[in-house]
């Protein structure tokens, strides 16, 4: 009976333990993306192997086109489909996705934007009844028009653009990780045509629901025309409704803008082996920021939990003083030192009676929060004077004695005002965290002149720009907020977090993120200043509290990111669509909300 006992349990342990491995890796999957050369190397050993990895992808697709036309109760039969097909591999994946749509009786019309087609795609597509519509007279295309005139080109252009606009379902598989910046070409014509530029206007619903009309856009990998990579959107584009990435989700899934125009994100599972594979981006999510919460211990008084000294608020702007303050006074640490002029010291300690005015040992700081930049100062504001004096200690351009000395200070956040007083070159433990306007300004202030527009446009590349040229770690706030900081390899880490709901787009609500941030680098100041590449993570896991906390605050489900549906063996891992919208906040709501957020947290942490 023991030995049965004990096989029993042993069997159970290994089923247990597999179920994790597999939960583990599914996790990854669905957290992390890696780049074009990545991908491309991770599928090399696959197709050397005879894997079919076209027709798979092929046949989630049209499995995905097809239950969205039985949940619409679409008339089949009446559905005029379009494949923009492209010269390469993905093209491939389109023309085998229309091939089996036929062959489930769906109309379908390949239009082919390239000068040739992948053959057994290709042959396969019309073996099932699918057409076939060329453009360019140089195509060299069995069985297609050819060598037609620049004229009759230009007329089939426009009845290309014609069908595509009127077509009931569209599958976009012009360019997927084949190209690299804006189209050119019958491409670009086409998404000129039917497609947009710039980010488009969505309504934040919950779950990032589906209002379907016609045209169904579903992408083939990506949608044509973004950055894959950058997450740039560089020129026309075809936004998607939905796409079906293949194998591993690529950087443009996760990085503003061009993760908003690829609608619902469904991840078709290869068997990528990805355990030793640096992903090129991460996803924050509820683990991550678990991770970087410090439960508190039995032996803890109010100092072994963590001091923020703040230098925020000022004349002008007190309330930024009270916001910073409570925020991170309410953010897992035992007490905050506030440092600012008499008004925001009075409101200070009426919202926080707990709060320590003036000097003493703090774990880290956070400075800047409404304090005029230098545009804006008169020379006489005392609080830009202390954040001055503060920063300078995080010089490493000094001798080497100041140099120790500033690699030995306590992490530090620097928000708004105080962003033009960083010092040229700081440790990784100096945590900045402009908007867009605030990245430019820097930016051009370091040497590259830019603006927010463009910053906007490229957020990854400003972000990773702005902590190679200072060493700091870089929060770039938005929508979907980018955190890039040291690795423990030497390099730099992408964090993207989204989490918050549109709603947190609010005023003060930068100023409740510092005092975040600067509470929880403060519960691990020691480990963040000794491995430098523990202050993204724990920054990231920051950005995470402060939306969850916005969402608790709003009653809304909706937020930026929403986790990809797993594609494996045919069954697709939908997720029920949420339904509150919720409503406008307040910062300071966001501030009351924390608690809770850290309960939430806390609550399903592993304890060590």
């Amino acid at each position: 009976m023991n030995d049965q006992r004990m096989n029993g349990s042993g069997a159970a342990r290994t089923q247990t333990m597999e179920e994790n491995e597999e939960g583990a890796r599914t996790d990854m999957l669905c957290s992390s993306a890696y780049d074009v050369a990545t991908v491309r190397a991770l599928e090399r050993p696959l197709l050397d192997d005879g894997a079919p990895l076209m027709r798979m992808a092929a046949a989630a697709a049209a499995r995905h086109i097809l239950d969205v036309v039985d949940e619409q109760d679409w008339d089949a039969e009446s559905l005029r489909v379009c494949v923009l097909a492209g010269a390469g591999d993905n093209g491939g994946d389109g023309l085998y996705c229309g091939a089996m749509l036929a062959g489930e009786g769906l109309n379908v019309t390949a239009i082919a934007v390239g000068r040739s087609l992948h053959d057994e795609a290709y042959a396969a597509f019309r073996k099932a009844g699918g057409h076939v519509f060329t453009l360019d007279p140089n195509a060299h295309i069995p069985g297609a028009s050819v060598g037609f005139s620049s004229g009759e080109a230009g007329a089939r252009l426009e009845q290309a653009v014609r069908f595509v606009s009127r077509a009931h379902i569209i599958v976009d598989a012009m360019t997927g990780i084949g190209v690299n910046g804006a189209l050119h070409g019958i491409p670009a014509a086409i998404a000129e045509a039917v497609g947009t530029h710039g980010v488009p206007e969505r309504v934040a619903l919950p779950d990032d629901e589906l209002d379907i009309e016609f045209p169904f856009v579903l992408a083939i990998d990506t949608p044509s025309g973004i950055g894959v990579d950058d997450g740039t959107l560089p020129g026309a584009y075809i936004p998607a409704d939905a796409t079906m990435m293949f194998g591993a989700l690529k950087p443009c899934a996760m990085l503003p803008p061009a993760c908003y125009v690829c609608g619902r994100i469904t991840l078709v599972d290869f068997g990528f082996d990805v355990d030793d594979v640096d992903p090129d981006v991460e996803i924050v999510d509820r683990a991550f920021a678990q991770s970087a919460i410090r439960i508190p211990r039995l032996e803890d008084a109010k100092y072994g939990r963590g001091v923020t000294g703040l230098i925020t608020g000022s004349d002008a702007y007190p309330g930024a003083a009270v916001m910073s303050t409570c925020a991170a006074a309410r953010s897992n640490i035992g007490m905050v030192r506030y440092l600012g002029p008499e008004r925001a010291q009075d409101l200070v300690l009426r919202a926080l009676p707990e709060a320590v005015v003036g000097k003493g040992h703090v774990h880290s700081w956070v400075v800047g929060c409404g304090i005029p930049d230098g545009e804006h100062d008169d020379g006489r504001d005392l609080q830009r004077t202390r954040a001055k004096a503060l920063l300078a200690h995080y010089s490493l351009d000094g001798d080497e004695e100041a140099r120790r000395a500033a690699l030995a200070m306590p992490p530090v956040v620097v928000d708004a005002g105080a962003l033009d007083l960083l010092p040229a070159h700081v440790p990784a433990h100096v945590v900045v965290t402009p908007h867009a306007g605030e990245m430019a300004s820097l930016l051009t202030r370091l040497g590259e002149p830019t603006d927010a527009a463009d910053v906007a446009a490229r957020p990854l590349t400003a972000a990773r720009r702005a902590c190679e040229l200072t060493g700091a770690t870089v929060l770039l706030k938005g929508a979907m907020t980018v955190i890039v900081g040291a690795d423990d390899a030497g390099s730099t880490r992408t964090l993207v977090c989204g989490r918050a709901p549109a709603f947190l787009a609010t005023a003060g609500a930068g100023d409740v993120l510092a005092g975040i941030v600067g509470a929880m680098l403060a519960q691990q100041a020691d480990e963040v200043v000794a491995d430098p590449s523990l202050a993204a993570e724990v920054v990231a896991g920051a950005a995470y509290v402060h939306g969850l906390a916005a969402a608790l605050a709003s009653h809304s489900d909706q937020h930026a990111w929403n986790e990809p549906a797993l594609f494996t063996d045919g069954d697709e891992d939908t997720h029920e669509a949420a339904e509150a919208v919720g409503h406008p906040i307040v910062a300071m709501d966001v501030v009351d909300a924390l608690p809770d957020a850290f309960d939430m947290l806390n609550a399903t942490a592993h304890y060590e």
